[in-house]
């Protein structure tokens, strides 16, 4: 499974009305260390495909969900369970860290 982008039009029904874990990354271009956790996000994208729900927020592009969620540094890591925030991590972290979240 790929990981999704994510907008303004999807971001309700793929992420707020999902049934199941959602992981979404935040993330801009220019950001050093966004493109550090990148490899990392997709490589749970594919090891979990089929448990987890992986989608990406280019900031830049969408602003309004960047604010609407609060995300004030990137990279910033957000998962939902059924359509709740269950947590929140800003900045790069280990794989294991983020695997540990989505349980």
């Amino acid at each position: 499974m790929s990981v999704k982008v994510l907008n303004k039009d999807n971001f309700n029904e793929e992420v707020l009305s999902a049934k199941g874990t959602v992981l979404v990354d935040f993330w801009a271009s220019w950001c050093g260390p966004c493109r550090m956790l990148s490899p990392i996000v997709d490589e749970i994208a594919e090891e979990q495909s089929g448990s987890v729900k992986v989608g990406k927020v280019n900031i830049d592009e969408q602003p309004e969900l960047a604010s609407r969620f609060g995300v004030m540094s990137i990279p910033t890591l957000m998962v939902w369970k059924d359509g709740k925030l269950t947590d929140t991590s800003v900045g790069v972290k280990p794989k294991h860290m983020i695997e540990e979240m989505l349980r």
